[in-house]
């Protein structure tokens, strides 16, 4: 009868099962390594779940935004800005418009959202207020609300926390915050710009923070937010509080609905409908094309770019810290499975015998670390909503997200353990059932692989390299940016896998060469290269760990690099532009009053008795906008200059030729074009009515930091102009551009929404170019007799105030206290320019710190199951006589091979794609590479892996006679 040599059915199932059953033994044999395994899975998925979940948990949903704004109410009415009746609003933000049409309308009159409600709703107004309160010596700026926020429509907007509601019109509500800043309890009396009141409760508003200063009034409490309510006593004291503006809610059982909300637009209007947000109209019917303006937030994608690299190299870190485990775990089961092997086991099954531990620890890690991400997001919102803060509006847990990030764990733990499983799988059954461990020879596929990849690698990082340096056009970059990204990911990740591969070949090369090393050094690389199913997951570990160190410095750098050369100069270093011109209040009619004009002694004088550090103060003269008729029915009868009135701010023209080339989507070309560079540029900005200066030759030094030339000297005696960039001048001449600030310039396609104003008339001066060392938000200075021939209406605009160090906090309260007091409430604090951060070392060196920190782990751990894989070697030593101080410095030269070699290679692998990253997608403009924080993380870290190793590894070993033989 022949022999039936299939296999049995259910076989595979049956031999599987005996994988999984000896496996789970293992486990719980080898607790402490099963432990370290799970741990190393668990807390990257962890780490990414949890950051996955708080970065959805900060985006509030629609649901939310009508739950926190408008409580139970119907819909809320606001006024809104708005050029013309085309305008249309978001059907969630109201706040966004869109439109075609961005002309002013002189015809279009806005009206007040009172006048355009609906009927069948009962009204709730909530008016904004600019208030003042004492707190010491300082005046204070808080938010004043007049509103009832304690009404039932207004539930889920509106919580009272501690207290109770007021009773009279001396008492009020205020924030938890409020409270805090004030040292207040409540029953205590709190003095207001708007009077007197007793603080009763506390109050949260869901859209805002409870450490915000937040007073609520009655509407109509102490004369302020329309009719007092009948049980309510006004405040007899006099209140300034300036009356910022006015919301509507409507209450009712019917809802606001799309056609309401565009008709509410057409007079200029802006509405939050619960039932247009919950249930948006289609994109077909929500108006007009065109640009947009207002709030739309979203995350760069290269930031979504640099994640996820950081990402992938954290996984493959801990995927072959994992693989260095799974080694040291498979090497102990050979006799196991060999005898395994000899009972007539095949190899799959030896082979499933390490995978089902993998398959066992993976899915412990990943459920235990999505879990526990899951857990701590939901604490970090928990907290943060019960401390009254808006970062997160809910907890919003991504299922996708979540089950990639597990998925992208489990993978990394299977890919760990398949190597060793590999390899213990092929080792022959004779050699390993003999009591020598004589490790496989290692064969030359990895090395060619890895040879193969590193070719790929590099042709993907250059072609997203070549992909972003050939797009001139930066319209055409940003549509690559996507492609680009990933080229340049890809090649990364591929550079780090195929460094990986080559390292078995680089650590028996320099094996070969350690002839000349001293005793300990000399075995520990023969050790490893003896060894490389130990060793190249050891070194790949920290090669991993320095790559993902070396890779965040260089972006860190180069994000603060950039910012430091986009940074905004309000002023020089140390220097205050105080305003001359007070704000006045609304008047009843509806009218503002022309602002009040302060007396620069006394402003100075304030600042020098609340500081010492005042060096000295200068009085800006400046083109000013005085009486201007802005009605729009009289607008067009009245003059832009009389010799009263001015409604003219001026500018500096860009001769044909300097202006800064732009893209069809109106991107800058070239920043780096000088055309685009220095003050008042790249954009062409229409400044403002303190950009100008008038002046002589001593306001120069003053404004712009540098001594005037002879030639500045000789133009302002002559009554031209000294101007802070090249790019206004042409022949020595520049022209100086009045524009009416009533008459916007009509829309440019694919601009920005505003275009300036339309020009008036143009003066030709002559000039001399001074350019300041920093960005400063002057055209120049303009001489009197300059300033005279283009129509200026002059007044002391500002005081410069020079300070020889940037004030700290009690510093800047006394001295905005001590301005209050001269403007009467209405300046709220002193704005000194600090400059931009120069001194960034502390991240960089906090940056490498971490990465040390990582990369130190990753060699102790894998030191330390080195040490216990090469445990019988070190107790064949000892028998021979080796000293005891040996096994020290063994140890102390294993780690210093596996950091050393494992960090310079990490480092290049995370330097060059952070050059490239940084360069290729725009995230910064300049690549920087620290080379003294990459330079210590290069020497640093290995020495001090191999001190700790050494001094942490026992000389002697406790040994029982089987171990020596006896």
């Amino acid at each position: 009868m022949a022999l039936d040599l299939k296999p049995a059915p259910g076989a595979r199932r049956q031999a599987f099962r005996v994988a999984v059953r000896m496996a789970r033994r293992d486990i719980r044999r080898h607790t402490g390594r099963s432990l370290l395994i799970i741990l190393l899975i668990m807390l990257p998925v962890a780490a990414m779940t949890g950051a996955l979940t708080l970065f959805q948990s900060s985006q509030e949903t629609v649901a939310e935004r009508v739950q926190y704004q408008l409580g139970g109410t119907q819909a809320r009415f606001r006024p809104m800005a708005m050029a013309n009746g085309h305008m249309v609003q978001d059907p969630i933000n109201e706040t966004r418009i869109s439109s075609s049409n961005w002309d002013r309308d002189p015809d279009f009159v806005p009206k007040d959202p009172q006048d355009v409600l609906p009927d069948g709703y009962a009204v709730l107004p909530e008016t904004t207020l600019d208030l003042t309160a004492e707190s010491g010596a300082a005046e204070v700026s808080l938010i004043g609300r007049a509103v009832d926020a304690l009404a039932p429509a207004f539930a889920g907007k509106y919580t009272l926390l501690q207290g109770r509601a007021p009773a009279t019109g001396a008492e009020m509500l205020v924030s938890p915050g409020l409270l805090e800043r004030f040292g207040l309890g409540l029953g205590e009396e709190l003095s207001t710009s708007a009077g007197t009141f007793a603080v009763v409760g506390t109050l949260r508003d869901a859209g805002y923070s409870d450490s915000n200063s937040i007073v609520y009034l009655k509407p109509g409490q102490g004369g302020l937010g329309g009719q007092a309510p009948a049980q309510s006593a006004p405040s007899e004291v006099p209140q300034p509080a300036v009356v910022k503006g006015t919301m509507y809610y409507l209450v009712g059982p019917e809802p606001v609905t799309w056609s309401q909300v565009r008709e509410a637009n057409a007079a200029g209007v802006a509405v939050l409908s619960r039932s247009v947000a919950l249930n948006p109209p289609p994109e077909d019917q929500r108006g007009t094309d065109g640009t947009s303006m207002g709030n739309n937030s979203s995350t760069p994608f290269s930031a979504y770019v640099t994640g996820a690299f950081l990402g992938a190299l954290a996984l493959l870190e801990v995927g072959l810290l994992a693989g260095a485990a799974f080694a040291v775990g498979a090497k102990g089961q050979v006799r196991e499975l060999a005898l395994l092997a000899a009972s007539g086991a095949e190899t799959t099954t030896i082979r499933s015998v390490v995978m089902a531990a993998a398959l066992w620890l993976g899915g412990i890690a990943v459920a235990a670390g999505a879990a526990t991400g899951l857990a701590a997001a939901a604490a970090v919102v928990f907290v943060a909503r019960m401390n009254g803060s808006v970062r997160f509006p809910g907890f919003h847990p991504d299922t996708l997200l979540t089950v990639v990030a597990m998925a992208m764990g489990f993978a990394a733990c299977l890919l760990a353990a398949l190597a060793p499983a590999r390899q213990v799988a092929h080792q022959a059954v004779l050699g390993a059932l003999k009591s020598g461990r004589a490790p496989l020879a290692a064969g030359k596929r990895p090395a060619v692989l890895g040879a193969v990849l590193l070719g790929v690698a590099a042709a993907a990082l250059a072609t997203g390299s070549w992909l972003a340096l050939s797009s001139e056009d930066p319209d055409v970059f940003i549509s690559r940016t996507p492609v680009i990204a990933w080229f340049l990911l890809g090649g990364a990740v591929l550079g780090v896998v195929s460094l990986v591969l080559l390292t078995g070949s680089v650590v028996a090369f320099l094996a070969r060469r350690a002839g000349r090393l001293p005793l300990a050094a000399r075995m520990a690389a023969r050790d490893s290269s003896r060894n490389r199913s130990r060793t190249v997951p050891a070194v790949a570990a920290v090669l991993a760990a320095a790559t993902l160190a070396s890779a965040g410095m260089v972006l860190a750098s180069s994000q603060q690099a950039n910012e430091q050369e986009n940074h905004y100069w309000s002023a020089l270093l140390n220097q205050a532009a105080v305003p001359l011109l007070a704000g006045q209040a609304m008047q009843a009619d509806g009218t503002v009053p022309e602002p009040k004009q302060m007396d620069p002694a006394a402003v100075a004088s304030a600042l020098d008795g609340a500081l010492d550090t005042v060096e000295w103060t200068r009085v800006l003269r400046t083109p000013g906008i005085r009486n201007c008729e802005m009605r729009p029915e009289l607008m067009d009868a009245a003059p832009a200059r009389t010799p009263t009135s001015s409604c003219l701010q001026y500018s500096l023209a860009v001769p044909e030729g300097n202006e800064c080339p732009k893209t069809a989507g109106q991107r800058v070309l070239d920043p780096d074009d000088w055309r685009c560079q220095g003050p008042m540029r790249p954009y062409a900005s229409q400044g403002s009515v303190g950009s100008i200066v008038v002046g002589t030759a001593d306001d120069v030094e003053k404004v712009l930091g540098k001594a005037p030339t002879a030639e500045a000297r000789d133009v302002l005696a002559a009554g031209g102009m000294v101007v802070t960039n090249p790019v206004f001048v042409r022949d020595g001449r520049v022209a100086l551009v009045a524009q009416d600030v009533r008459k916007p310039s009509p829309g440019v396609a694919n601009a920005d929404a505003f275009q300036g104003y339309q020009e008036e008339g143009r003066t030709d001066l002559a000039a001399a170019v001074l350019e300041p060392d920093v960005n400063v938000p002057y055209y120049g200075i303009v001489s009197p007799e300059a300033a005279a021939a283009a129509g200026m209406l002059l007044e002391d605009g500002a005081l410069l105030v020079q300070l020889s160090a940037f004030p700290d906090a009690a510093q800047t309260d006394k001295a905005s206290s001590a301005l209050a007091v001269v403007y009467g409430n209405q300046y709220t604090s002193l704005r000194v320019e600090r400059g931009a951060e120069r001194d960034s070392s502390l991240i960089l060196w906090s940056i490498v710190g971490l990465g040390a920190l990582i990369t130190l782990s990753a060699a102790g751990i894998t030191t330390g199951l080195s040490m216990a894989d090469a445990r019988k070697d070190h107790v064949t030593l000892a028998g021979v006589g080796a000293a005891p101080r040996l096994r020290k410095a063994l140890a102390g030269s294993q780690a210093l091979m596996t950091a050393g070699l494992g960090t310079l290679l990490g480092s290049v692998a995370g330097t060059v794609p952070g050059v490239l990253v940084v360069t290729a997608t725009g995230l910064a403009r300049t690549a920087v590479v620290p080379w003294l924080q990459l330079a210590a993380l290069l020497v640093a870290v290995p020495l001090t892996g191999a001190a700790l190793a050494w001094l942490f590894t026992r000389a002697r070993l406790p040994m029982s006679r089987r171990e020596v033989g006896t």
